[in-house]
């Protein structure tokens, strides 16, 4: 199994932005220097999050690292215009050294799309026209298209042309058949989101996304699938690991009342038992993430790069114990096929 850290940048408290957009960039170089495989950063247009410009966040991550992969979580296809989304992560595919990977989505958030003028009734078919013109335009040295959501090209020439070809990606699913369509279409990966509710509506989205890969004539063995987390600390005790969480899952459940979204999980118990949120001891951790995985089958496996609230030590004791003692269970129990460009 493979383990990204991923970030959308919230702020919420009363540090600087450029302090925030530090302690971001320095979770980057802590999770290569633990051994994490990538690092995402999502995209969000809209308060409290700091993550409208992935591409920016993650070059300068390239310039701090060398190893780890870098992710986008999600970038937001369905408000963007494809070919400026192109030239961007082009140019960041050749600064990392070919370290790119994407996970796409349609984004969630009212305010961003009143700001980009998508509407709830064509966000998912913007969605799939700008990643099929993305597609092409990453292939193509000269794209000749019309659409409905932006002027047509004809022999468009784009540049830079890419280091990688193609970009591996992803596409990132909470709810949404479309997104499981489109990604089997393909031949493409999906990411479950796997952070918001209890574990079987994800796993209804990974069974239709393995169904419609077959049905679009893939070979079944080659369907790849991430998974996400709702949150993770670890202490050597989980009675240690439950009392330190404590008050920060009480922290995140005022901050969800104080935005009016209603809690899916109302105590941090019911929230071990019935969502993704990994607190605990280590192998109650890697029993966990196996349960999940005879569910999902999946193969990559995020969790949040932020403090979330933890002091710095611990935080960074808490990572360095996933290396130490949960991540190497995971992978002797789940083989992973490896990223691109990185050998077996």
């Amino acid at each position: 199994m493979k383990f990204l850290a991923i970030t959308l940048i919230a702020h919420t408290d009363d540090r600087s932005p450029t302090e925030r957009f530090r302690e971001v960039v320095d979770n980057a170089v802590l999770a290569e220097e633990l051994g994490f495989d990538g690092f995402g950063v999502g995209e969000r247009h809209e308060r409290p999050f700091l993550s409208s410009s992935p591409p920016v966040v993650l070059s300068h991550i390239a310039a701090r690292t060398s190893r780890i992969r870098l992710f986008t979580a999600v970038t937001t296809l369905s408000l963007l215009d494809p070919v400026r989304a192109y030239e961007d992560y082009a140019t960041l595919d050749h600064l990392s050294g070919g370290r790119l990977e994407l996970i796409i989505g349609k984004g969630n958030g009212a305010a961003q799309a009143r700001l980009f003028h998508v509407t709830a009734e064509d966000q998912w078919e913007r969605n799939r026209e700008a990643y099929e013109l993305f597609r092409r335009l990453w292939r193509e040295d000269k794209v000749t298209w019309q659409g409905r959501f932006r002027p047509p090209l004809t022999d468009a020439e784009t540049w830079p042309r890419p280091l990688q070809r193609p970009v591996r990606v992803w596409h990132g699913s909470a709810t949404s058949k479309e997104s499981v369509d489109l990604a089997a279409r393909h031949g493409d990966p999906l990411f479950s989101a796997n952070v918001t509710h209890p574990i079987d509506p994800y796993g209804e989205l990974i069974d239709h996304y393995r169904e419609r890969w077959a049905h679009y004539g893939h070979d079944p063995a080659d369907a790849l699938v991430g998974a996400g987390t709702a949150g993770y600390y670890a202490a050597p005790t989980s009675q240690e690991a439950v009392a330190t969480y404590r008050p920060l899952f009480e922290a995140r459940l005022e901050l969800s009342r104080r935005m009016g979204v209603p809690p899916v999980f109302p105590t941090l118990e019911d929230a071990i038992e019935r969502s993704s949120l990994l607190v605990g001891s280590p192998q109650q951790i890697v029993d966990k993430v196996l349960r999940y995985h005879k569910r999902f089958g999946h193969e990559v496996m995020h969790l949040h790069a932020d403090a979330d609230g933890l002091t710095p030590g611990r935080h960074r004791r808490s990572l360095e114990l996933f290396q130490a003692e949960i991540a190497p269970a995971l992978r002797a129990e789940i083989p992973s096929r490896p990223f691109p460009g990185e050998s077996r």
